[in-house]
């Protein structure tokens, strides 16, 4: 697949739209539940006690502002970028709890904490969580994409600078 050409534009929008839809809707449904965010963030066993509150209660709305800035296409790549760390981190934290043998909900979309052994659905949660971080890998490489407020604003230009003159080189794809 050429990459820099028109199908990469709509391969990022494909990739923008769900991985935006997933940040906010994870976010909007914790942020009602601030508590059981915190729970949630509590029954992965992996922070002090008063860091654990700050990321339950700070964590829902990182994701909406992540997944809003995703959405309407503004500092795309900065933004999936930051989307793919926080990927990463809570594969980690998944793949953690499931080595130590705890059972727990991940609470990616509200709810979360200790379940009854077999109850836990990690395998899927991980594959979930790798298709987004490929779609953020992508939004990295490839920011440029429809329906987005970096495009309207030329945010994907490239301009060399020589002598005094200022030369407009093209999108960075076509670098």
């Amino acid at each position: 697949m050429n990459t820099t050409g028109p199908v990469a534009v709509w391969v990022s929008t494909a990739a923008r739209l769900p991985l935006a839809a997933v940040f906010v809707v994870a976010g909007a449904l914790k942020v009602v539940d601030p508590v059981a965010s915190v729970q949630a963030v509590r029954a992965y066993q992996l922070l002090p006690a008063g860091l654990e509150t700050l990321v339950g209660w700070g964590l829902p709305f990182a994701e909406i502002a992540l997944g809003l800035l995703i959405l309407v296409g503004l500092h795309t790549r900065a933004a999936a970028a930051v989307a793919g760390l926080l990927l990463l981190t809570f594969i980690g934290g998944v793949i953690s709890v499931a080595a130590r043998g705890l059972s727990i909900d991940c609470g990616c979309f509200g709810g979360g904490g200790r379940v009854a052994p077999g109850q836990t659905a990690y395998a899927a949660e991980i594959a979930r969580d790798v298709g987004l971080l490929l779609a953020a890998g992508w939004l990295v490489w490839r920011p440029r994409s429809h329906l987005s407020v970096d495009g309207a604003f030329g945010a994907h230009r490239v301009y060399r600078y020589e002598d005094t003159r200022v030369q407009e080189f093209g999108d960075e794809e076509s670098r």
